[in-house]
């Protein structure tokens, strides 16, 4: 095989399977589980290529797989492939617990999910930075009916203010987008990551900064960084878990990506000054307004989306305190973040299931009605929360080390509340559910007939592996690939 190839054929993998789900539809969930596991094995290929010969170029210049780009690529593969086969048991699952729904829709879902991994696999594989922004917005187009799956007037209310918020910030990243364009194509440079940082110094600091400010609202939209966060947790509230989970595990992290990449550039500009005091304030801002809203949550699904802008918030924060990208804890919260956000989403679809409701205060004795899932919700919610020996909080240690190792003592004292303050929230929710008395009324009712799809469990089974592998053991090639990755962040100038 041509690895110079690999970029593309993995785009490719997912558009046959788009195509191959519409003709065969009675074969759609086997075809999109073959389609996610043939891409998951090509992108686990191409991130050991770039680890060990460099970036994978193609397309006559049109794909572009950097270190960064690889590690990105690595869970949106894997949850691609994880949330295909929870899928496939999942959604008939919640058909039995709501009879009174349409049957499970396999012809929409399994093809839009294609789709919508296809978009999301291409935001690190284009080289142009126009292009990631057309696929960050197709994202968006495709994941809405996703997100209106069960045709509920709440989920349609949900997918209509999701593609309303982020559409409106996708416009405004789209002014930034063509002032970078502008900017680069003027002095010559081509309008990629590397010719941005190229032609960043001779770039108009004016015209640089307000660049910025319109992505870092465009874009914020998009990974739910407060106050444009409010689509967020309505939409994971009401999407299927499958589907929750590339949302929060990996779509999110797309905006974020973009926001992180342009760093380089901005620290480029000599006319620029301190640029990381933007990342730090707006990261800070929405990790500490996560962390409250976590108190008084009232369903176990916004909870977790409540999570994701907590994690957004921290990775912000992380990428403005700057010592931590050398240590590279903040590209590897957001690489833990996409692993460990699936298996919280999977496991609170299941709980779903079990209880037929979402409301934390209805929701009791988990673990003694269906241990597999009570200690799954468990594991999750400390694994998301950053507890040990979990992925999370080794790339929590590194940040908040370093902020303090580098003398930035208030906001890293600030963030280290509002992480502490998150965790107490996270964990005194999923404690009332998991070993709380159920209710007299719970007792009785058909949720303790339902049976637990084994694909989903076998998914869920699977999404924790790397959640708890990465905690205690990192592989050599892994390592060395984020150490790549936060290489492609350092500070110029």
């Amino acid at each position: 095989m041509n690895v110079d190839g690999l970029p593309a054929l993995i785009l490719l993998i997912p558009l046959a399977g788009a195509v191959s789900t519409l003709l065969i539809q009675k074969a759609a969930p086997l075809l999109t589980l073959l389609t996610a596991a043939v891409t998951l094995i090509l992108t686990v290929l191409a991130a050991l290529q770039v680890e060990s010969g460099g970036p994978l170029t193609g397309g006559h210049g049109l794909f572009v797989l950097d270190a960064l780009g690889a590690l990105y690529l690595l869970p949106v593969g894997f949850v691609y492939f994880t949330s295909s086969l929870y899928a496939i048991g999942y959604l008939q699952a919640r058909r039995q617990k709501h009879p009174d729904e349409a049957p499970p829709r396999f012809r929409q879902y399994f093809p839009l999910m294609n789709i919508f991994a296809l978009v999301i696999l291409a935001v690190p594989v284009v080289a142009n930075f126009a292009l990631m922004w057309i696929a960050i917005e197709l994202t968006t187009v495709f994941s809405a009916f996703l997100v209106a799956y069960e045709d509920r007037p709440e989920a349609l209310e949900a997918a209509w203010k999701y593609v309303m918020l982020t559409s409106m910030g996708a416009m405004i990243a789209l002014l930034g987008v063509l002032m970078l364009y502008y900017g680069t194509h003027a002095v010559g440079q081509p309008p990629t990551w590397q010719g941005l940082i190229t032609a960043a110094p001779r770039i108009p600091a004016p015209l640089l900064l307000l660049a910025f400010v319109l992505w870092l609202i465009g874009f914020g939209a998009k990974a739910g960084l407060v106050p444009m966060h409010t689509w967020l947790p309505d939409a994971h509230s009401q999407a299927p878990a499958s589907v929750c989970a590339v949302l929060s595990g990996v779509e999110t992290g797309a905006a974020l990506y973009m926001l992180l990449r342009i760093y380089p550039a901005l620290t480029a500009n000599p006319g620029v000054h301190d640029p990381g005091a933007w990342y730090m304030t707006v990261g800070l801002i929405t990790v500490g307004s996560a962390a409250f809203m976590l108190l008084q949550v009232h369903d176990f699904k916004r909870m977790f989306g409540y999570s994701t802008i907590e994690h957004m918030g921290i990775i912000l924060t992380a990428c403005g305190l700057g010592a931590a990208i050398h240590e590279q804890g903040m590209v590897y919260q957001l690489f833990a973040h996409s692993f460990v956000k699936p298996f919280c989403f999977y496991a609170a679809g299941l709980a779903g299931v079990v209880f037929g409701t979402q409301e934390i205060m209805r929701v009791r004795g988990l673990i003694s009605r269906s241990p597999a899932v009570g200690w799954a919700l468990l594991v999750s919610t400390l694994a998301i929360a950053g507890a040990p020996p979990f992925a999370l909080f080794l790339s929590e240690y590194e940040i908040l080390a370093r902020g303090y190792a580098s003398g930035q003592y208030v906001p890293t004292g600030l963030l280290t509340v509002f992480i502490v303050l998150a965790f107490i929230a996270l964990v005194y929710q999923v404690s009332r559910i998991a070993f709380g008395e159920p209710s007299a009324a719970a007792e009785g009712s058909s949720w303790s007939k339902v049976r637990v799809p084994w694909s989903s469990l076998i998914a869920l089974s699977i999404a924790f592996l790397p959640v708890v592998i990465f905690g205690i053991y990192l592989p050599p090639q892994l390592a060395q690939l984020v150490h790549q990755a936060a290489g492609l962040l350092e500070v110029h100038g």
